[in-house]
């Protein structure tokens, strides 16, 4: 389909509705839209003094990956283009006013795209980012395949709406079993799921390549049911898992929906949705039934779901909410295979990274294994972590809108960055990490893996707006801390018994993904470590 909307021009690489949905981790509201907005090989902005803005980064524009499995590798590449040229031309940004007649920022840290009728606003700044996050203003927005994921888990955590009684009781419930106290009594459950991915590719020899991304989907997978349900389901040493494929169809088509008319849904896609959502929620159930048959007096995740109660309300969850949280769990926790994978393309790529690495390992461990009590003590393997969350982007973005007024009449815009911008007072933003996360107002030389601006009193004077790598608030991921303890362990790991060796020189950092990215067709070399 061909547009012409006023100035801009806009070729749409899908058939059917035009009203698109953006895909992401936390499900940002029409994305899709603007990363379309594609024509004959260029990208065209309207702008309201030149008429045409023409942005033209060949990597996406002519990559034969350009199409719509891979837009998470578009939304980061257009970003770490965008900063290279505000980076080369520091002090020339042009920066116009969000007004009501659509005009867009140079800079790119706000901007606009309205295609019959759709407004979409994307934030890429740290201090915009920022000051979007401020609860009092703006909340999550629910909606788009956030919605349709709830054909599979309703009303869980994930996706229950603001007006829901479901996601405080849930919250209530589950957040105890994820505080930093708790999550530490993990570490010998990961570190067991760990060794069997190591030992795997030990077995393999000097010689092979493999795509880690497909190990450490199993390794998450499978630390994820024994941590939270202490159920071990061997998926590692079997070679894969049907809930793990399920995950990905549900997902995938869930993202996919809204983007067609409903007709076709009916009758093309539909049975491959149900089956997706059928295997997941038979994984639930036998994982119910699993802890049935096999009672225990340990009180973790899986007993909460079926016994704890709510403080407040004195609720518990049903059986189909047990259901539900049971298959959200790993859904959630899907985007640590994808930012470890990440940080081993990093390493190869940044063989110094990997020194200093290791003399700190070996300094603190030795030649025993990882304990809790270690972790706090590798200040320099939390660097890597947290600098590949900024850079990989693991969740591209999040959703966010202006808290809805008491007074309905009201529909004077939002103002942000003290006036410089307006947008409506419904209006749905989009915050970009992968823009916001290259800030280079905030980070000197963005694009380069550096640990130590992650670490100590550098970490600490970084602005808020760069550290929403698990979203925001009260809506924020409330598996964080399981998921940087799970980065830390299998990170420290990894670096300490495995040398990875660079295969394909040319691979660009191509993504791909759901409500994740997930590096696209990355391979690497992997042996044991050779220890001088």
């Amino acid at each position: 389909m061909y547009v012409s909307k006023g100035k801009v021009e806009v070729r749409l690489y899908v058939k059917g509705d035009i009203d698109l949905v953006m895909r992401c981790s936390c499900v940002c509201y029409r994305w899709a839209l603007a990363l379309c907005t594609v024509c004959r090989g260029r990208w065209h902005l309207p702008c309201a003094t030149q008429g045409y803005t023409t942005l033209n980064p060949p990597s996406l524009c002519h990559s034969e990956h350009y199409h719509w499995r891979t837009w998470g590798y578009n939304v980061s590449e257009f970003a770490q283009w965008r900063v290279t040229e505000r980076t080369q031309e520091a002090g020339k940004r042009h920066t116009l006013r969000t007004s009501p007649k659509h005009q867009l920022t140079q800079s790119g840290e706000i901007f606009q795209v309205k295609i019959l009728g759709k407004t979409i606003v994307f934030v890429a700044s740290a201090a915009l980012a920022e000051e979007i996050c401020d609860e009092q203003r703006f909340q999550k927005y629910v909606g788009g395949p956030i919605v349709e994921i709830r054909a599979l888990v309703h009303d869980s955590l994930f996706t229950a709406f603001h007006h829901e009684q479901s996601w405080g009781v849930h919250h209530r419930i589950i957040a105890p079993l994820l505080t930093p106290q708790v999550v530490s009594t993990y570490t010998d459950e990961i570190n067991l799921c760990a060794t069997e991915v190591i030992q795997k590719w030990a077995s393999l020899g000097d010689n092979n390549v493999i795509e880690p991304l497909v190990d450490l989907n199993l390794l998450n997978f499978e630390a994820t049911s024994l941590t939270l349900f202490s159920r071990k389901l061997n998926c590692i040493e079997a070679g894969g898992h049907s809930a793990i494929q399920a995950m990905e169809d549900a997902v995938s088509e869930a993202i996919m929906r809204p983007t067609r008319p409903g007709l076709v849904n009916w009758l093309l896609y539909s049975s491959k949705f149900k089956k997706a959502v059928k295997t997941l929620r038979t994984w639930a159930a036998e994982t119910v039934k699993y802890r049935q048959e096999n009672p225990t007096d340990k009180h973790d995740m899986l007993w909460a779901f079926m016994n704890a109660k709510d403080p407040e309300t004195g609720k518990g969850l049903s059986d189909s909410e047990i259901l539900d949280e049971i298959v959200t769990m790993p859904i959630g926790s899907a985007t640590a295979p994808c930012a470890i994978t990440a940080t081993i393309y990093y390493l190869v790529q940044n063989p110094d990274v990997v020194t200093k690495a290791r003399q700190e390992l070996d300094r603190v461990l030795g030649d025993g294994p990882l304990r809790d009590e270690h972790l706090s003590q590798l200040p320099y393997i939390e660097g890597i972590t947290r600098e590949t969350l900024r850079l990989s982007c693991a969740a591209p973005g999040f959703n966010i809108e202006p808290i809805p007024r008491p007074n309905k009449a009201d529909k004077s815009p939002i103002l942000l960055q003290g006036g410089k911008y307006q947008v409506a007072h419904d209006q749905k933003l989009i915050i970009v990490l992968a823009g916001v996360n290259r800030d280079p107002a905030v980070f000197e030389d963005p694009l380069a893996f550096r640990p130590e601006r992650m670490m100590g009193e550098e970490f600490e004077r970084l602005p808020r707006g760069v550290k929403k790598w698990f979203g925001n608030g009260k809506r924020e991921c409330v598996g964080k801390e399981w998921a940087k303890n799970f980065l830390k362990i299998v990170t420290a790991r990894l670096i300490h018994e495995v040398d990875f060796v660079k295969v394909d020189d040319g691979w660009e950092f191509k993504q791909d993904g759901w409500f994740q990215i997930r590096p696209c067709g990355f391979r690497v070399g992997v042996k044991s470590r050779e220890r001088v």
